[in-house]
């Protein structure tokens, strides 16, 4: 099963970038909940149902509702 990594930077599939802030319970289910901020416009905090953040959707070319992006820092000291 996929996981969801913490400070991970994710693509949603309508293109727009999110920052993964950390992982949270709804108080009234308990259901596990993802907390993320988006990346443009004023950085307005989202929260979607765990496993509604995993959801296979196959759309414009993405297998995932968010994809985990591989972004190589550009600090010559963090690899």
């Amino acid at each position: 099963m996929r996981e969801v990594k913490i400070k991970g930077i994710y693509k949603h599939y309508n293109g727009n970038y999110y920052i993964v802030e950390g992982i949270g319970t709804h108080s009234e289910n308990l259901e596990e909940c993802v907390i993320y901020r988006a990346l443009y416009g004023t950085g307005e905090v989202w929260i979607r149902p765990l496993s509604m953040f995993l959801d296979e959707v196959n759309k414009n070319g993405q297998q995932y509702r968010f994809e985990l992006q591989e972004i190589a820092s550009r600090d010559p000291n963090h690899p």
